[in-house]
């Protein structure tokens, strides 16, 4: 194992790096957050239905099977990831993701072509979606190995930054468009505007990524192995299957909280709260800004405290505020619904910087790729990707508008007993195998004392 413990990157350097990586997950995000804000125009696009519910459920059945080509899509780029290096992989996703985006907002409506047009929706929802499943992790990756071991936390934080800016860009600009076009206007063409605007983005993310260097973490594996003797995914699940289930089911809180947050939260304010869409749009614009701006303190935080104590202390937060911010949102009132939306917000926020740590800090570098993707992905699809779909059906079918608040409570109970079963990583090198319990806690000590 290498003696190096801690990369040294210069601060321009990682200002570089953290802009390569978080223009491509703006993009893979700015995506999932329109198809989430618009998903009532789409739903008359391509489900004509007399039932709003029923189109609805169609619409978020449709973001759901995306989520299924994630999980495939991190493997895949996992294992490439971790035998040709993080820069290859992740100017090919976001070529990808922008790509499919793109011709989204190109599709013929259901009026236009018929079944066709649902159909040419989903298998791009589901290119993105593969695609999308070796970005994020990707991502997380190539800055986690850059960045000083004792401030992980803080500049991971970038990424979740990037990924809440994305969403309150994309609530922005739908809101310009809703507040600007007539409904005419907007379910004829005004719609399909935030989908082409991925494909300048694209071209930006993969020219700085292009020129993205390897990192230090990777580079110093590959001088020590033979990249080709990297371990196949049957292995990686064998040696890592227990850290797999325990992050994983701490990961089910963050995808459910980010997707009933950042999602789901826009509907549930105008079909239950009775808020107008600019109204709603508004409210979760507000509380996606506040995400953004407070993710690096999240970040600080997590580096000081560590990665179990915060793990245990957003658990507790979301199982207090979840029932009075779904009561506060579905009140009627603007201002008690950005009350709501933020109570939401900081678990959400707090949720993904953590999870952005761990799934760098809990496994060796040679699989870290194959193994974070796989588990941040197989989380993401079954309580992510099903987040409006079960929330819209919880209500549908107990007649309780409060129903999703209780089912986030339960995930969280879950995700304590997960996150909390995981050793301490904070501090730790990226460098080679990952160190047991007793040599984090020495490694974390003495990283705070050279930080001093």
């Amino acid at each position: 194992m290498t003696e190096q413990t801690d990369p040294k990157t210069s601060p321009a350097t990682l200002k570089k790096v953290i802009s390569a990586a978080t223009i491509g997950n703006f993009v893979e995000w700015f995506d999932f957050a329109v198809y989430g804000f618009l998903a009532t125009i789409i739903a008359t696009q391509f489900f004509p239905s007399s039932s709003v519910s029923l189109g609805l459920l169609k619409t978020f059945g449709v973001f759901a099977v995306a989520f299924a080509m994630r999980p495939l899509g991190g493997i895949f780029f996992g294992i490439l990831g971790d035998k040709v290096g993080r820069k290859s992989i992740l100017s090919l996703t976001i070529l990808m993701m922008a790509g499919a985006t793109t011709l989204i907002g190109l599709l013929p409506s259901h009026a236009s072509i018929g079944v066709m047009a649902p159909i040419l929706l989903t298998v791009l929802r589901c290119l993105q979606g593969f695609s999308a499943g070796g970005e994020y992790a990707g991502s997380v990756a190539y800055v986690m190995e850059h960045s000083p071991n004792h401030r992980r936390g803080w500049y991971g934080s970038f990424i979740p930054v990037s990924t809440f800016t994305a969403f309150a860009s994309a609530a922005l600009l739908v809101f310009a468009l809703e507040s600007n076009l007539s409904s005419e206007a907007m379910a004829t063409w005004g719609w399909r505007i935030p989908f082409i605007i991925a494909a300048p983005l694209g071209i930006v993310g993969l020219f700085l990524r292009w020129h993205m260097a390897e990192t230090p973490a990777f580079k110093a594996m590959a001088a020590e192995e033979n990249l080709h003797s990297h371990s196949p995914l049957s292995e990686t699940l064998r040696s890592q299957g227990s850290t797999i289930l325990r992050l994983g089911a701490f990961i089910s809180l963050t995808a459910l909280s980010f997707y009933t947050f950042t999602t789901y939260f826009a509907t549930y304010l105008q079909v239950v709260g009775n808020l107008s869409r600019p109204q709603s749009l508004m409210v979760s614009t507000v509380a996606l800004f506040f995400a953004a701006l407070a993710c690096p303190i999240a970040g600080r935080i997590s580096d000081s405290i560590g990665r179990r104590k915060s793990v245990g202390l957003i658990c507790v937060w979301v199982i207090v505020t979840v029932l009075p911010a779904f009561s506060l949102a579905s009140s009627g009132s603007v201002l008690y619904a950005v009350g709501g939306v933020l109570l939401l917000a900081v678990g959400a926020l707090a949720c993904g910087v953590v999870t952005a740590t761990l799934m760098t800090e809990s496994f060796p570098t040679r699989t870290r790729y194959t193994a974070s993707a796989f588990t941040y992905n197989i989380s993401y699809t079954i309580f992510g990707g099903t987040a409006p779909l079960m929330a819209t059906w919880l209500i549908d079918r107990t007649g309780n508008n409060l129903s999703p608040a209780f089912y986030l409570m339960a995930i969280a109970v879950l995700a304590m007993a997960g996150g909390l079963a995981l050793r301490e990583t904070s501090g730790i090198s990226l460098f080679g195998e990952m160190p047991t319990n007793a040599t984090s806690s020495r490694i974390r000590t003495r990283e705070k004392s050279l930080a001093l």
